[in-house]
Parts: structure tokens; sequence; C-alpha cells
């Protein structure tokens, strides 16, 4: 069942008329618009995309599904004429995405609202071959950065110098951005689980924690690696041996059926049984796709059950205070009877 048919299905299901899609992640999910303004009517039968003139024949090329609409007003005031023309009264809207005015200004239509958050995003979390295909794209780019990044950092350099050369890497390797804001944490700054580059110059015995992700056609890759310029605290690589046994723990552990809440007691319990149960304080990790932090969540408090061809991150880490961190993050594809890694850059303690 492709995309369309899957939310036609859950548009029976909700006993609606149709669903209006206005944010930029599911409307490309949906229709492959990679437009900045638009919005989507999907109907029981049909599919409509609304957008302004300046995108019309973007849209007809990248969208050719859909019945592409030149709007004439403002957008929300065109989706009203649209749901008016089809006589339409049971709405879905995406409730957690849209913003209150433009709730307000739909609401002023006669119909129904009703919210679907987060209906989408499920349908999302499953990926088809293409978009493994590409995920494994994005996931060799961070990889391939990775080992670059290893010849050209020293001691004297800025975090931010680091970053930039990173950032640059990536590009020249054909990403078409970053996936979220580069972290580069070196020193005491890697007790910072989101340390973003800094002004701080990376010494001598400092661990540097890269958090760093490419958007490759759409799709995002998140990988993060742990590493020293000179011989670090001993104190600091006994902790990157338990977060780097921790992460293949959970890989291991990693195949469709077992619970979110399941696989991430796997590295949780390790690490607290080292001693450091306190010093790993977020989720074990996260779906990636589109977006970079989408479902499913891996957490202590998740119970859903991984499927085939989720794409998630596993991400344990520890961090104290005053000492500095580690966190090593893999990129996986659920399998029926295991994972696949996407990311395959070392994992030892390398030591510059």
């Amino acid at each position: 069942m492709d995309k369309l048919e899957q939310l036609r299905s859950f548009i029976a299901q909700k006993h609606l008329d149709g669903v209006i899609v206005l944010s930029e992640y599911n409307r490309r999910y949906l229709s492959g618009f990679t437009g900045t303004s638009g919005a989507l009517l999907i109907t029981k039968e049909d599919q409509y995309l609304i957008t302004d003139f300046r995108y019309i024949e973007q849209a007809t090329s990248e969208a050719p599904a859909f019945h592409i609409i030149n709007r004439q007003n403002s957008l929300i005031q065109s989706l009203k004429e649209q749901i008016s023309t089809l006589n339409l009264q049971n709405i879905g809207f995406e409730g957690n995405l849209v913003s209150y005015d433009e709730y307000l200004q739909l609401s002023k239509s006669y119909v129904s609202l009703i919210s679907i958050s987060g209906a989408i995003e499920k349908i999302r979390e499953v990926k088809n071959p293409t978009e493994i295909e590409i995920i494994q794209s994005a996931a060799n780019i961070v990889d391939q950065a990775y080992e670059y990044i290893l010849t050209v950092a020293k001691s004297g350099m800025t975090e931010q110098q680091l970053k930039a050369k990173l950032e640059s890497k990536l590009l020249e390797l054909g990403a078409e951005g970053t996936s979220f804001s580069t972290i580069v944490a070196s020193g005491h700054r890697g007790a910072l689980p989101h340390g973003v580059a800094s002004d701080k110059i990376i010494e001598q015995g400092d661990m540097i924690t890269l958090d760093f992700g490419a958007y490759y056609q759409g799709y995002a890759s998140d990988i993060t690696r742990t590493f020293a310029i000179g011989e670090p605290n001993p104190k600091l690589k006994e902790i990157y041996n338990i977060v780097l046994a921790a992460n293949q723990k959970a890989i291991e552990a990693a195949k469709a059926g077992i619970s979110s809440k399941a696989l991430d007691a796997v590295a949780r319990d390790y690490i607290t049984k080292q001693g450091y149960g306190e010093a790993f304080g977020h989720s074990l990790g996260h779906g990636i796709g589109l977006d970079v932090h989408e479902g499913p969540v891996l957490a202590k408090n998740t119970d859903s059950a991984l499927q085939v061809n989720n794409c998630v991150t596993i991400e344990p880490g520890i961090y104290i205070d005053g000492l500095g961190g580690v966190r090593i993050e893999d990129d996986i594809l659920i399998t029926e009877n295991g994972c696949q890694r996407f990311t395959n850059s070392t994992k030892d303690l390398i030591i510059l």
C-alpha cells in the first residue's frame, strides 16, 4: 500500500471527507513537492496541491499525481474555496503542527475540523526501498566526512574551525546541507550533550564529541563519534569503552517486534550496571527520515514495537560535569531478524 492509500485508509477509518496538509515534511512526503509554499487537500478519491505562480512549473513536475491549483488568494482562503467547491464537511488537519492563527482562519469555514495529530508522521515511520537507499547515501556522506576530519583535527584549532572544515567537506561530498546544528564539544564541554561548536580552543588530551548529519535528496543522516587529541584522561577512556559496549549491545538487540522501551533498556541497564546510569539522561535514539528527529522514539517510557523498515539512531552517552563526555551514535535499519547499519565509520577510540 503506497503513502496515499495508507492515508486514505485512515480517512475512511476516521469517517473524514478529506485531510489538509500544511507542514513542509508531510507535504513533501505525500506529494514530492519541495517548494516552500503550498498546501495539500487529499480527499477520498482525489488530491490537490495548492501553491502560487512561483511554483506551478515545479509542482507540475514534482507532483504529477496531484491537481495543481494556482492560488489567487491567501493559501488558507484558497483551501477554504476548494473545500467549499468539493462540498467537504469533515476535514482532518495537523493539530500538532498547524498554527493557532491558521486554525482560526480555517474554523471560519462551515466545516468540522478534526485533529489528526501524528497520523501522517506514523505512516512516515516505515520507509520504502527508495527512502532507504537515499538514507544510506546520506549516511555514506557522514562516514566519509568523519574519516576526513580525523586527518585534519589538531590541537590549537577552535571548535568552530573544526566545524567549518567538517561542514565544508559534507557539501563537497554532495550533501544539500547539514541536518541540524553541528555539535563539536571538546574537553570539559563534552559533558554538554548538545554542545554546539564554540570558540573554545581544542587542547592536547581533549576528547572531542562530533554529532553531525547530512541532508541528501531531502533525507537526513545523524552520526556521533568521539575521538581524542593526545592521550585522554583514563576515566574518559573507561567511559568510552562502556558507551561503545552499550551501543553495540543495543544494535545487536535491535529487530522488528522489540519495544522501544526494551531496546532503550538494553543500553541503559548496561550503563547503569557500570555505575553511570545517572550520567545517561537522554533517550537511546529516534527515527530519521525527512526530519532528523521523527518517530519512532527509543525511550524508557515508550512501549511501541519497532517495525521492519524503521530507520532509527542508537546513541547512548555518558556525561560527567567538569570532566567531559562520550556519545557514539549509529543510524540503523530495522529488519525482521535484526538490523543493518547505515553508518559504518570506525568506532575504535582514535587518539590523534
